[in-house]
């Protein structure tokens, strides 16, 4: 991975994996996931691919491909790769994945990344999304979902401090959800959430670097931009805890 410059806050260095996801939990995906013996490993939104390259190598007869568009992520995946043997078997690919052509891939991943394949307005956004992952899996193989959901309804109040625009319509309950993935022809081998310790660990990890560097630069040109966007999600954070959810959803299709 790249350092940033040592006058500038550093990005994302505490973070494992680009989500609330916990050491336990992607053991047991990995575990999982590779029983069908998968060649072929599509990340959608892929970032740095931690949970892409955890799977090859669990998999060593597999080749994955993860798609982004953060150059910056796609780096890092490229030196995990090649700090782990993995270079020849993986492509880190900087393009878009809306009407991708990667697929049918045994194994799709796709971790909080849905807004990369459908641009949508919600709440078509999520049925066209689980549409996609459908043609992208190859009969027999799995997709891991990982899609937010509202674990209640939120508050008007709650609302006005999470993202811009932020409504309630935007998400489903867990039922929904599950039920849109059925409709768009899976059944769910596994239903999974993300637990508070792992959303505290994860956005902990997203803002730690950059508090730490904050509080010792607070006169440095960047401050002031840094401030206001850590604050903006510490409150947003704020807002969302506790109400908004993350589902891991391990699918099979049907045929």
């Amino acid at each position: 991975m790249t350092a940033a410059p040592a006058d500038t806050p550093p990005r994302l260095t505490r973070l494992t994996f680009h989500g609330p996801l916990s050491e336990a939990r992607a053991t047991r995906l990995v575990e999982r996931l590779t029983r069908t013996n998968p060649a072929t490993v599509l990340d959608i939104g892929c970032g740095w691919g931690e949970l892409m390259l955890r799977l090859l190598t669990a998999a060593p007869a597999a080749k994955g491909v993860g798609i982004d568009l953060n150059a910056e992520d796609l780096a890092r995946g490229r030196q995990n790769a090649t700090d782990r043997g993995l270079s020849a078997r993986v492509d880190f690919v900087k393009e878009s994945a809306l009407g991708t052509a990667r697929g049918p891939a045994d194994l799709v991943l796709c971790l909080g990344s849905g807004h990369a394949l459908s641009e949508a307005e919600p709440p078509t956004h999520t049925a066209e999304v689980l549409r996609e992952l459908r043609r992208l899996v190859a009969d027999g193989g799995r997709v891991l979902l990982g899609e937010g959901f509202w674990q209640r309804t939120p508050t008007p109040g709650e609302l006005s401090g999470m993202w811009p625009g932020a409504s309630a319509e935007e998400l489903y309950d867990l039922a929904g959800l599950v039920e849109l993935a059925v409709a768009a022809g899976f059944r769910p081998e596994w239903i999974e959430t993300a637990g508070m310790a792992e959303w505290e660990e994860f956005e902990s990890g997203y803002q730690a670097d950059a508090e730490v560097w904050l509080a010792g630069h607070g006169d440095h040109p960047l401050a002031a931009e840094t401030r206001e966007r850590l604050d903006r999600h510490r409150r947003a954070w704020m807002s969302y805890r506790g109400v908004l959810g993350l589902a891991y959803l391990t699918l099979v299709p049907t045929t």
